[in-house]
């Protein structure tokens, strides 16, 4: 049988939290965080448990320098567990109540300011480290106006009427676990580090997030702190993912040899099953469609706990035997047949369910699910503007076309999204279908005629490059980005219906009307136009661009990259 330390004593938070983790545990009680971690570095018990945040006290910030004196043990897991605080008092003879003193720890004091200046304002505060000693004390003397805030159980325990209940709403304390061994991985996790005392050295700090942040890894928790002795920085950071993962111990890696730059300046702390403080309404995902950019969203919605099913032609599990079992149905299928798989399925969703629709076509799409679909079913549509092949979502565009159906489900989707670091953009959905004219549409026709026109020219490709400005190759490095990828995926966006249509045949028009200028030699009329365009273009808007331009240009122009375009 496992022993566990924690704070006690019997019925307090640590009790509790420690039962909830080993019910048949043999539990140690201390009344310092710093005896516990003593207790579990001589090994006098197997696992140890430590409160370290608070939703109403924050960090309790003693543990961020115990933590480091773990040369031996790991975090190894979290308990989560909800504070129930209650005002007791014991029983007065005449029925009268009359609190001068309230007796606590310093933590509960912390976590009820709100409750004893609005309900105690002239109360003497009474400050005790060992709640037992202190609860016996009253019982003994018979001290009647006296009152304890402290758990219910415990309050019970010494015999003492309870004055309130629940005094402190949406409380809740995290605790730590301590183990001697590194926690397995579990594919949804986090891990903690501590730095040694750091040199003084201009944007570390900075660098350190940097390579967090490009490598697209979270941070869950930030703080800093001098150390006591020498006054110099220390960091604590807990981020995503498992020292096990790749990605992660990279970072680490190259923040101590690149970054900090000194051999064992980070110290592991641990990984653990990761613990959300915030309370998430969606369990389950389940997909329609099984192309690789559902497979994409669906690891990382894994990776934030979230429970995925998959359902296309080639999987056993049905989407009429999916839809039942899932908060957020999700379609991501060819454009050209998500309007028929919405009349097939949308109709199959219960209210209280989710829709939402990852397509790059909005009007028909969203009018299609509005019309079939009950009307306690959100719906909201999500235009990805990334493939399957992007490591991660940030500094991506994703449009979010929202409706009077949008509830929390499609919120909590959104927040994923921006989590992760997309650029939320959000539209109508004809604004939507009008830009992914401009954005999509229309440059991928001109890049499918460009190429049609070397074809049937017989130009050869080798001969684009020697004849061509940088401005001149933009348009080349889209139409061969076009044709380097599945054929079908441009196809589908070349038939989207909506207002994206108004856009390619104005084009059209405007580009007769512009060859029939050029041909008839009428510069004065072409600098015309142009200049009737640049006034349109705003000059902010042609700035940005301009610095995008010459960002592309670098690196055109470097050696090496003129003989491969």
């Amino acid at each position: 049988m496992i022993s566990i330390a924690t704070l006690g004593p019997d019925g307090s938070d640590g009790c509790q939290a420690a039962r909830k983790y080993a019910p048949d545990a043999t539990l140690r009680f201390y009344n310092r965080i710093q005896d516990i971690i003593n207790a579990f570095i001589n090994e006098e018990t197997d696992l140890a448990l430590i409160p370290i945040y608070n939703t109403r006290e924050g960090e309790i910030k003693e543990y961020f320098r115990l933590m480091e004196q773990l040369e031996e043990g790991y975090w190894i897991d979290n308990i989560v567990l909800p504070i129930h605080l209650s005002l007791g008092a014991l029983r007065q003879k005449d029925g009268k109540r009359s609190v001068k003193i309230i007796v606590g720890r310093s933590s509960v004091f912390r976590q009820c300011e709100e409750y004893i200046a609005e309900n105690y304002p002239g109360a003497t505060l009474m400050m005790v480290q060992n709640i037992d000693i202190a609860l016996a004390d009253i019982q003994t003397r018979n001290l009647v106006d006296h009152a304890v805030i402290e758990s219910e159980e415990l309050l019970r325990n010494y015999g003492l009427d309870i004055l309130a209940r629940e005094v402190v709403p949406h409380n809740r304390t995290r605790f730590a676990i301590l183990g001697s061994n590194l926690a397995s991985q579990t594919g949804y996790d986090a891990t903690a580090i501590i730095t040694r005392p750091l040199k003084d050295r201009v944007g570390v700090l900075v660098d350190i997030l940097g390579e967090f942040t490009r490598r697209g890894i979270n941070i869950l928790d930030l703080r800093s702190e001098n150390d006591i002795k020498t006054q110099k920085l220390q960091i604590y950071i807990e981020a995503e993912g498992h020292i096990g993962d790749e990605l992660l111990s990279r970072a680490l890696e190259s923040i101590e040899k690149n970054i900090i730059q000194e051999e064992g300046s980070l110290k592991l702390l641990g990984s653990f099953p990761r613990v959300d403080m915030r309370v998430k309404k969606i369990k389950t995902f389940g997909f329609i469609g099984t192309g690789e950019m559902s497979s994409w969203f669906a690891d990382r919605l894994e990776n934030e706990g979230y429970r995925t099913l998959m359902t296309g032609r080639s999987t056993t599990l049905r989407p009429e035997e999916m839809i039942p079992q899932v908060d957020v149905v999700i379609i991501c299928v060819p454009i050209s047949v998500t309007t028929d798989t919405i009349r097939q399925y949308g109709g199959l969703l219960r209210d209280g369910q989710a829709l939402i629709l990852l397509a790059g076509e909005s009007e028909n799409t969203l009018k299609t699910a509005m019309d079939v679909t009950r009307q306690g079913v959100e719906i909201m549509l999500v235009h990805n503007l990334w493939g399957p092949q992007a490591v991660t979502m940030k500094d991506k565009n994703a449009s979010v076309v929202r409706t009077p159906r949008s509830g929390s489900f499609c919120g909590e989707f959104e927040a994923f999204l921006y989590k992760h670091g997309a650029d939320i953009f959000q539209d109508t959905p004809d604004k939507h279908d009008l830009l992914m004219g401009v954005g999509q549409k229309l440059p991928t026709i001109i890049s499918v005629a460009m190429a049609t026109v070397l074809r049937q020219h017989g130009i050869n490709c080798k001969d684009i490059g020697s004849h061509s400005t940088l401005t001149s190759l933009y348009g080349i490095l889209a139409m061969a980005r076009v044709h380097n990828q599945n054929p079908r995926t441009y196809a589908e966006i070349m038939v989207t219906s909506g207002d994206g249509r108004k856009i390619v045949r104005s084009f059209a028009e405007n580009l007769r009307q512009i060859i029939d200028l050029a041909e008839g030699g009428k510069i004065a009329e072409l600098c015309d136009l142009m200049d009737q365009n640049r006034t349109y273009l705003t000059p902010a808007f042609l700035d940005a661009r301009m610095k995008q331009a010459r960002a592309v240009d670098e690196v055109l122009t470097r050696a090496g990259m003129k003989g491969e375009v």
